[in-house]
């Protein structure tokens, strides 16, 4: 079977742009089955708010990308049926459009702060003894 140029051009572009469009899941997927396999082996809380930290980020990336849209017009559609609501929709855009996308990333960013925070601690503890 001989692949054409523009074939072989047109996988790569394909492969560059999926990996670079999901780079941060990959990076977040790693860093979650890093952080699970740390834990069970060696449970510390470091290693769990690692790994919350990093589920976090990750449902903050596939939220942006994927779910808001459904979930904003899920709701809306949900609360709002006959009667026009403009506080309910205003509401529904602050939390969901607005705020919900700042908060997820700082939540997850903050856990991975504790975590290194507290790993620092707890391997500053274990060298005094």
């Amino acid at each position: 079977m001989i692949i054409t140029p523009d074939l072989k051009q047109n996988i790569f572009y394909t492969l560059f742009f999926t990996i670079t469009h999901n780079l941060p899941v990959f990076i977040y997927g790693a860093g979650i089955i890093v952080f699970a396999l740390l834990a069970m082996i060696k449970p510390k809380r470091s290693f769990v708010l690692f790994l919350l930290g990093f589920i976090v980020l990750l449902f903050a990336f596939e939220y942006q990308k994927h779910i808001l849209d459904g979930l904003k017009e899920q709701t809306i559609n949900a609360l709002i049926t006959i009667q026009e609501h403009n506080k309910v929709r205003r509401v529904i855009n602050i939390v969901l459009v607005k705020a919900l996308p700042i908060l997820m990333p700082l939540a997850g960013w903050g856990l991975l702060l504790c975590g290194a925070y507290l790993f620092k601690k707890e391997n500053k503890i274990t060298k005094v003894k």
